[in-house]
C-alpha cells in the first residue's frame, strides 16, 4: 500500500500525494502548475474550454484520448500521461501544425475556447490521417464556440490532414515509445493507493479483488469510474464525498466481447470503447452512443456507470432493457445476476446491497429478422440529456403477427420503464397500421410522465405514441396516402 499517485504531466514525471478526494485535474493544472491554456467554461463537461488529452494503456497500446480536465478527478489519473496544450509548440515557439491551422484559418476570435478546440482537433490528428467531414464534426460535438461559427475550425481540421507533416515534430509521436515504457513500469508493481487529506481519503484498488474488499468494508464509498456524473455533484451541487474510490484503471472491468449469444460489456467500459464493439453487433446502439455528450463525455463515461447511478433518464438502460439485457453484480462474497430492468425499484433506488457493485451486463444478439430501434429526443440533437429515449424490439412469427415485444422508455417514469400494456396488446397481432393505430394509446395506462424545464408531460407522451408510429413505418415500409393523412392529423 502506498500514498501517492504516479502520472505524467507533459514531459515530467509527478507522483501526488497531497490532493483532496474531489480535486480536478482542472484546477490543479491551473491552480498549482499555472499551466492556464486549460480553461473553466462550464464546470460541468458540456463546453469543452477545460479538454485535455489523458493517454492510458489500453490492451497494452498507448491511446490518448480528449477529456474534461473540470470534472476529471485527480485520483482516476493513476498510470496516465496528462497533455494540455502547452505541451504542443516547439521548444523553439514554432506553433504546432494544428495550431497554425488555426492560425491559418482564423478559426480564433475571443480565443477562450481555442485551446480546447486546438486539443480536441490534437486528438482526432493522432487517431484519424484523413478525417472525413462527419468525423471532425464528431470530434467537436463538445466544443462550443460563440464567435467563429465553427466552419473555419473544421477548415483548420481539413488543412492540418491534407499538410500532415513528419510524425518527428509531434511530441507524442516523437515520444510514445518512450512514454509507453514510463507507464508500465508505474503499472508493474501495482498496490492499493489511499490518499487522505483533511480527513478525507482517495482510495485507488489494486485490482478487482482489492476493490471489492474495500467496498465490503465500506459500503458507503463513492466509486467513481467516468464522473461525468459524479463530477456535477462537486462542481454543481457542491457536494462532500468520502472515500471516493476510483476503479477507471481496473482493467477487469473493461472488457467487451461478442460471440453468437450477444455482447458481454464490463462495467467500465466507456462509451467510445463500446461504440467500437456495438457498431459492428448493433448498429442501431452504436447510432445513439454517438449522440450521448461529445467525444470527451464518451471517452471518460462508462455504460456501468450510467446503469448504476440508476437515473430515470440515462440513454443506455432503455434499449438495454429492450434487448433483454441482464445485469451481474459483484460483492466481496460472490455475484448475483438479474434481469437489468429489476435492477431499478423506484427513484434514487436501485437493487444493489451493501457492499455491491456493477460487474458486467450481457446483451443477448437480437434476431437478424428482428426489428430493433432506439430514439433519442432532447433540445438539441449532439451534447444533450434526453427529454426521452424510447427502445422497440419486435420479433415476428411466419405470419407476419408479432411473437413478442419488448418497449422501454426513459424520462417517461421515476425509472426506466416498459409498456407492459402496449406490449401485451401488440403480441399476436398482425404488424399492421391497424394494430399499431389501436395500440397506442395504451402508452397513457404504462406512463403518467412529469412536466421538467426539458419537456411537458403532454409533450411527452403525445412523442412516445409517434414513436411506435414511426418505429411501425421504419419496418413495415412507406405509409399510404391514407396513412400519411392520419398520420398528419395525429
Amino acid at each position: 500500500m502506498t500514498d501517492a499517485i504516479r502520472f505524467i504531466l507533459n514531459g515530467e514525471d509527478v507522483a501526488l500525494g497531497d490532493f483532496g478526494q474531489t480535486e480536478t485535474l482542472l484546477d490543479y493544472l491551473r491552480l498549482r502548475r499555472r499551466l492556464t491554456g486549460t480553461k473553466e467554461g462550464c464546470a460541468e463537461g458540456d463546453c469543452g474550454a477545460c479538454t485535455v488529452l489523458v493517454g492510458r494503456l489500453i490492451d497494452g497500446i498507448l491511446r490518448y484520448e480528449t477529456v474534461n480536465a473540470c470534472i476529471r478527478f485527480l485520483g482516476s489519473l493513476h498510470g496516465t500521461h496528462v497533455v494540455t496544450v502547452e505541451h504542443l509548440a516547439a521548444r523553439d515557439g514554432t506553433l504546432h501544425p494544428v495550431q497554425q491551422a488555426m492560425v491559418d484559418q482564423h478559426g480564433s476570435q475571443c480565443g477562450f475556447c481555442t485551446p480546447g478546440f486546438v486539443m480536441s482537433l490534437y486528438g482526432l490528428w493522432l487517431s484519424n490521417d484523413a478525417p472525413s467531414r462527419a468525423e471532425i464534426e464528431s470530434a467537436l460535438q463538445g466544443n462550443l464556440c460563440r464567435c467563429t461559427g465553427y466552419e473555419p475550425i473544421v477548415k483548420a481540421a481539413e488543412q492540418v490532414a491534407a499538410e500532415r507533416p513528419s510524425s518527428l515534430f509531434d511530441p507524442l509521436e516523437r515520444d510514445r515509445t518512450e512514454i509507453s515504457a514510463r507507464l508500465w513500469e508505474i503499472r508493474a508493481h501495482p498496490e492499493t493507493i489511499i490518499v487522505e487529506k483533511d480527513g478525507a481519503r482517495s482510495v485507488i484498488p489494486a485490482n478487482l479483488q482489492a476493490f471489492a474488499d474495500f467496498i465490503a468494508d465500506e459500503p458507503k464509498a463513492t466509486i467513481v469510474a467516468g464522473s461525468t456524473d459524479v463530477g456535477l455533484w462537486v462542481t454543481k451541487q457542491m457536494r462532500l464525498l468520502d472515500p471516493v474510490v476510483f476503479i477507471n484503471h481496473l482493467t477487469e472491468l473493461q472488457s467487451i466481447s461478442a460471440d453468437e449469444k450477444g455482447i458481454t460489456i464490463g462495467a467500465g467500459v466507456t462509451y467510445t470503447q463500446a461504440f467500437e464493439v456495438l457498431s459492428e453487433e448493433v448498429p442501431q446502439m452504436a447510432r445513439l452512443i454517438d449522440r450521448i455528450g461529445g467525444g470527451q463525455v464518451r471517452n471518460m463515461g462508462t455504460i456501468g456507470g450510467n446503469i448504476a447511478n440508476g437515473s430515470p433518464i440515462g440513454d443506455t438502460p432503455p434499449p438495454l432493457i429492450a434487448l433483454g439485457a441482464e445485469l451481474t453484480l459483484r460483492s466481496h462474497s460472490g455475484k448475483r445476476t438479474m434481469p437489468l430492468e429489476d435492477y431499478f425499484l423506484a427513484y434514487g433506488k436501485q437493487d444493489r446491497m451493501a457492499g455491491e457493485f456493477v460487474e458486467k451486463v450481457f446483451v443477448p444478439r437480437p434476431r437478424e429478422d428482428a426489428y430493433f430501434a432506439v430514439y433519442k429526443i432532447s433540445k438539441r440533437r449532439d451534447e444533450d440529456i434526453s427529454a426521452l429515449c424510447g427502445a422497440f424490439h419486435v420479433e415476428l412469427d411466419m405470419e407476419g403477427r408479432v411473437a413478442s415485444a419488448r418497449i422501454a422508455f426513459g424520462g417517461m417514469a421515476a425509472t426506466p420503464k416498459r409498456a407492459r400494456h402496449v406490449e401485451e396488446a401488440l403480441t399476436g397481432q398482425d404488424w399492421n397500421w391497424a394494430t399499431v393505430s389501436a395500440v397506442r394509446e395504451l402508452f397513457d395506462q404504462d406512463y403518467q410522465p412529469l412536466s421538467d424545464w426539458r419537456a411537458t408531460a403532454e409533450y411527452r407522451s403525445l412523442t412516445a405514441k409517434n414513436l411506435l408510429t414511426r418505429f411501425f413505418l421504419e419496418t413495415a415500409g412507406a405509409p399510404t396516402e391514407l396513412q400519411r393523412h392520419e398520420l398528419e392529423e395525429a
